[in-house]
């Protein structure tokens, strides 16, 4: 059943810490994020860039067909929207670093 024994022993293990290695030494996942995300946000760059030129591509090629236009539009527009969508989380994640005092280079 239910003692104080058993309370103060769930209260002393505390959370579970993850550790990976990085160049021969354990590390937690504070510092494995600052250097993950730089490629997240360019990858991400990349790819709504690849996806911007392939709507351009369909509708290049559309040949005035109404639905297709209409497609390549749309995805032009949704490409567009995740540019801004990753240029604005850029920003927000660096505001946020800054106001915590984390120093780490994203660019």
């Amino acid at each position: 059943m239910f003692n104080s024994d058993n309370l103060n022993q769930i209260q002393n293990i505390g959370l579970p810490t993850f550790t990976f290695r990085e160049g021969g030494r354990t590390t937690g996942i504070s510092r494995i994020f600052p250097v993950i995300l730089p490629y997240i946000f360019a990858a991400a760059g990349i790819i709504l860039v690849f996806n911007l030129i392939s709507a351009g591509f369909r509708l290049m090629t559309s040949s005035g067909d109404p639905k297709a236009t209409g497609a390549a539009q749309a995805k032009i527009t949704t490409s567009l929207i995740g540019i801004l969508v990753i240029f604005v989380s850029f920003w927000v994640v660096k505001l946020i670093l800054q106001f915590f005092g984390i120093n780490i280079q994203l660019i």
